[in-house]
């Protein structure tokens, strides 16, 4: 077959990737787009998109189950997760195909293939698309590496799909499983044990670590501890899953627990959350002499590597392991082979935990601040104090917002509550503006909304917030 040329060829077509290929289309530049299963990546397929459809599945079930509450008689609801599955399944499918639709209005294209480097002189690079044993050589002067990243295993819990599941293979489950055990209470652990503690399973979250979702503000983890316990979901911490065995049509699963003690837990399903790690082999980088750490690929502001023409963005390269950061590298990336200023110089990346309820961060933590010898002054706003909470029946977290106490200037937005993934994006352009508190407590918010929350928690940091008692 002959050989393809191209400006750029990118390996991976997750949020990063495509986002890079359309990119480079927009800038006048012939990119190839090079994916080994379906457009879109982990995030569209197996990750962001379905995972979030089934935590609103759940969230609706469970909002049912309690309509009397709010004077709606309608019975028990009844889960079919065949439906749900292929209510799941349609709102991938429809994310997938715009993907390709996108990349080929650009002027790009997907090749279907798994991807590999090799040198071809003074033509920069060959990449080498292995479909099925059927071979396409693209000939490039710049490659973008977006391969993206995947569950860690442990020793005693190999993935099989049927016993043991990852996160994949928890989102394509068919029926809800009576007794669920989670390995590892981080976000991904507490959100699809969440989801099937809502449908009916006895969860049981297993965690090595002190708390559950480490590293995130501990006064928003907190809340969602409380609710986790009110879900009659078992939070074993500091505690060490050692094995597993069949016994009588059920697993068994051995657990150390924080004093020493062996603990067997029932369960019907084992779900492995443990973490990711970057798919960064196979690609031929050993031989173009790129530098590797520990599997992530090491690159600039720029996402060069240390080999002209060779870049890499999204979970490849470390950091936080999030679409939207993939996507905006992938911009960066983009302009920099078509030869604008451009480099990787954000102030603050917003996170969220779609857990109920909800946390999302942005900017630093009141800790971390103070580590960093910043003197600081706080705003905390509770749900419970807002009209609009109060009418949607859902008053759980607050708001906290960290300001500098000398300048004023916002270092950190906190939200725990209903929606705090809509909520945060103010928070994080008041950090990459340099706002300060003044700046947000005096913009009119408009009312009844859980966003008057960001507004009133800035203006609590000064002494000056309406709706509480100033301390």
């Amino acid at each position: 077959m002959a050989d393809l040329k191209r400006d750029a060829v990118v390996i991976g077509s997750g949020p990063g990737g495509y986002v890079a290929g359309i990119r480079l289309g927009q800038l006048g530049l012939k990119a190839a787009v090079i994916e080994k299963e379906a457009p879109g990546g982990v995030c569209l397929n197996v990750g962001c998109i379905p995972s979030k459809a089934l935590i609103y599945a759940a969230k609706t079930y469970d909002k049912m189950s309690h309509a009397d509450e709010i004077g709606i008689k309608v019975g028990k609801p009844k889960v079919d997760m065949k439906a749900m599955q292929k209510w799941k399944g349609g709102v991938v499918k429809k994310l997938t195909g715009g993907v390709g639709q996108l990349v080929k209005a650009n002027g790009g294209e997907i090749l279907e293939g798994t991807g590999s480097i090799e040198k071809a002189g003074a033509d920069g690079y060959a990449v080498v698309v292995d479909n099925g044993g059927k071979k396409q050589r693209v000939i490039t002067k710049n490659v973008i590496i977006a391969t993206g990243s995947r569950p860690i295993q442990i020793p005693g819990f190999e993935v099989d799909q049927k016993r043991v599941l990852d996160s994949t293979g928890a989102l394509d489950l068919d029926e809800v499983p009576k007794r669920l055990v989670v390995i590892g209470g981080g976000y991904i652990g507490l959100e699809l044990g969440m989801v099937y503690a809502k449908l009916g399973s006895k969860v049981t979250v297993v965690e090595m670590m002190d708390s559950v979702l480490a590293g995130i503000e501990p006064e928003c983890v907190k809340v969602v501890a409380r609710k986790l316990k009110k879900m009659g979901v078992e939070v074993m911490t500091q505690a060490k899953a050692k094995g597993w065995e069949e016994k009588d049509k059920r697993a068994v699963v051995t657990v150390e627990a924080k004093d020493g003690s062996e603990v067997k837990i029932d369960a019907d399903k084992i779900l492995l959350t443990v973490g990711r790690r970057p798919n960064s082999e196979g690609l031929g980088l050993e031989a173009l002499g790129v530098k590797v750490e520990r599997g992530y690929i090491q690159v600039d502001k720029q996402l060069k590597t240390n080999v002209p023409g060779i870049y890499a963005i999204g979970d490849v390269v470390g950091g936080m392991m999030l679409a939207h950061k993939a996507s905006k590298e992938a911009e960066v990336v983009a302009e920099v082979i078509a030869g604008h200023k451009a480099e990787m110089d954000v102030r603050t990346i917003p996170a969220v935990v779609f857990t109920d309820p909800e946390i999302a961060s942005t900017g630093m933590t009141e800790q971390e601040a103070k580590d960093a010898g910043r003197t600081v002054k706080v705003g905390k706003f509770p749900f419970a104090a807002l009209g609009r909470a109060l009418s949607v029946n859902d008053t759980d977290g607050f708001f906290k917002v960290v300001g500098d106490a000398e300048s004023g200037e916002i270092l950190g937005v906190h939200i725990v509550g209903n929606g705090a993934s809509d909520l945060i994006s103010e928070g994080a352009l008041a950090i990459e503006m340099g706002a300060v508190l003044e700046d947000v407590s005096l913009t009119i918010h408009p009312h009844p909304t859980l966003g008057e929350g960001v507004m009133e928690a800035a203006a609590a940091a000064m002494g000056e917030a309406v709706h509480i008692v100033n301390k």
